[in-house]
């Protein structure tokens, strides 16, 4: 029992501590910028020695990894959290309430939004597989099925599209083609429209370059959606 006892201790006392390395690094990162993740400096900031933190993380990159497999999935979970608690009768509710997730969960979370959106790490090398490609994909299948709620109302826009599937991604296709397999690659070409209206506000806000020309940044990201759901004919339930 008692070796029972020290080994769930241990246990937890490393989940702590991988805990509180991951979120000094992410403060280095907003007060230093990327250049400040380093393994060294982690550990002057928490008082091990650099030997110490080698037992947590073996090398800076896989720090850098899994930080980023966290934020990705971090923003998985709310947006997908906010889709599935919303109607599916009211598409343009469900567009609103996924856009309005990912701008609350990005400014509470402007040190993740930036490492993953904004200011990669000088030097890092990605595994060979990718960073955090199943976090990252649920994202962008998230944001295809935005496109699968429009595209009844939507699709008319885009007649004649000449988008192909091997315009986009091959892992992306993967994981979005068997989930909605009656949506056409113009289908997620207009996903990828919509995440370039939703991201362009939400990053100038993050980045503070909103700050000096309105006072109500909110307003003016609630009036993109509506004019977004209006350009798409995406009726909305009263």
């Amino acid at each position: 029992m008692t070796g029972t006892a020290s080994r769930g201790r241990r246990e937890r006392l490393r989940a702590e501590t991988t805990a509180e390395i991951k979120k000094v690094a992410l403060e280095l990162m907003a007060s230093g910028g990327p250049d400040a993740i380093t393994l060294r400096a982690i550990a002057r900031e928490m008082g091990m020695t650099a030997n110490a933190i080698y037992g947590y993380f073996a090398t800076r990159d896989d720090l850098v990894t899994t930080l980023i497999n966290d934020v990705y999935t971090a923003l998985a979970d709310a947006v997908d959290a906010a889709w599935e608690t919303t109607p599916t009768t009211d598409p343009a509710a469900q567009i609103q309430s996924w856009a309005c997730a990912f701008r609350n969960w990005a400014l509470a979370n402007p040190q993740g939004f930036r490492l993953i959106y904004g200011d990669p790490v000088p030097g890092y090398r990605a595994p060979e597989q990718g960073a955090a490609p199943d976090a990252a994909r649920r994202v962008c299948t998230g944001l295809t099925a935005l496109a699968g709620a429009a595209w009844p109302y939507a699709q008319s826009l885009y007649e004649g599209s000449e988008f192909k599937w091997s315009d986009f991604d091959a892992g992306l296709l993967e994981k979005v083609r068997p989930a909605f397999p009656e949506l056409p690659p113009a289908a997620v070409a207009l996903a990828l429209r919509i995440w370039g209206r939703l991201h362009g506000l939400v990053s100038l806000e993050v980045y503070g370059h909103l700050r000096n020309q309105t006072t109500s940044p909110e307003k003016l990201f609630h009036e993109e959606l509506t004019q977004l759901v209006r350009a798409l004919g995406v009726p909305h339930q009263e």
